[in-house]
C-alpha cells in the first residue's frame, strides 16, 4: 500500500469475521464479504452493497433444509444464528465470524427474514444429504439461490458435507468487476490470491490469479499461477507480490 498498490480484500467471510483483520492491515476501501453478497466501508461500517436471499427464497431453502434435516446455519444481520444441533460445528462455522447467536430453535421462521435479505444460508450433513438439498434448490430456485457444496470433513468431522446458499449473481468476480469499475481500474490490472473453489469465479475474471500451495486440485487448474506457499507455512501474498510487481518483503 506504500508504494501505491491498492489492496482489498475479497472474502468467504462475515464483515464480522473480517473487521479485525482490515483495521490491522490498515485496509481503508470497501470490504467484499461472504463471496461477493455484502460489501462494506470500513470506515464507517456502513453496507455498501448487499445482495441478500429474498423471504420466500430463504424461506424456500429453509423447507429443503428442514426435509433432510441438515444442521442448519443462518448468516444475516452480521451474525450467524444456530441452534444446539449446531453445537458440534461451530468451531467451523467460527471461521467465517465469531458473532454467534445460540437460538432455541434455528428453523423457527422470523430467524430467516431478516431486514435486506439473508446473507447465506448453510447446511452440514451427509453427502447424500447435501446433495439432495442442492438438486431440489437447483431445480426449484436456481432463478434466486446459487449453492456451492464441498466435502468439510478435515473440520466438521468424518464423512460430513456442507452447502452454502446465496443470492443468485453476486459472487467474488462480480464483485471484483464492481471494485474495478468504481475505481477506472482495467480487469488485466487486477491481481487475486485465494485457496478454495469461492475464488474461482474471481480468478475467471482477474488479469492474474495465483492457488495457495493448499488450494484443491480443480482450483489450481483455474488459476494463473500456483504457489508453494501454504496457509500452515506463510508468505503466500507476499510471494505473489513479489512475483508481480518486484517487491520483496522484510525478513519477519
Amino acid at each position: 500500500m506504500a508504494r501505491g498498490i491498492d489492496v482489498r480484500i475479497v472474502t468467504g467471510r462475515l464483515y464480522s469475521g473480517s473487521r479485525e483483520i482490515a483495521e490491522g492491515l490498515g485496509i481503508r476501501r470497501p470490504i467484499v464479504c461472504v463471496d461477493g453478497s455484502h460489501i462494506v466501508d470500513p470506515m464507517t461500517h456502513a453496507t455498501i452493497l448487499h445482495a441478500g436471499l429474498s423471504e420466500a427464497a430463504a424461506l424456500g431453502v429453509r423447507e429443503e433444509f428442514a426435509k433432510q434435516e441438515l444442521v442448519s446455519y443462518v448468516l444475516a444481520e452480521d451474525a450467524v444464528t444456530y441452534d444446539s444441533r449446531g453445537e458440534d460445528y461451530v468451531r467451523y462455522v467460527a471461521t467465517w465470524s465469531k458473532n454467534l447467536r445460540l437460538r432455541g430453535d434455528v428453523l423457527d421462521r422470523e430467524v430467516w427474514v431478516a431486514a435486506g435479505g439473508v446473507s447465506a444460508l448453510v447446511g452440514i450433513g451427509t453427502r447424500e444429504m447435501i446433495d439432495t438439498v442442492t438438486e431440489r434448490i437447483d431445480r426449484q430456485l436456481s432463478h434466486a439461490v446459487q449453492v456451492n457444496r464441498f466435502s468439510v470433513e478435515a473440520l466438521a468431522g468424518k464423512q460430513r458435507w456442507a452447502l452454502v446458499a446465496r443470492a443468485a449473481g453476486a459472487t467474488k468476480g462480480s464483485a471484483l468487476r464492481w471494485l474495478a469499475e468504481k475505481d477506472g481500474v482495467s480487469m488485466t490490472e487486477t491481481v487475486c490470491v485465494g485457496d478454495w473453489l469461492n475464488d474461482v469465479p474471481m480468478f475467471s475474471v482477474a488479469g492474474r490469479s495465483f492457488a495457495m500451495g493448499q488450494a484443491p486440485r480443480e482450483v489450481k487448474a483455474r488459476a494463473t499461477d500456483v504457489l508453494d506457499e501454504t496457509s500452515k507455512t506463510g508468505g503466500g501474498v507476499a510471494r505473489a507480490i513479489e512475483r508481480v510487481f518486484g517487491i520483496v518483503a522484510p525478513p519477519g
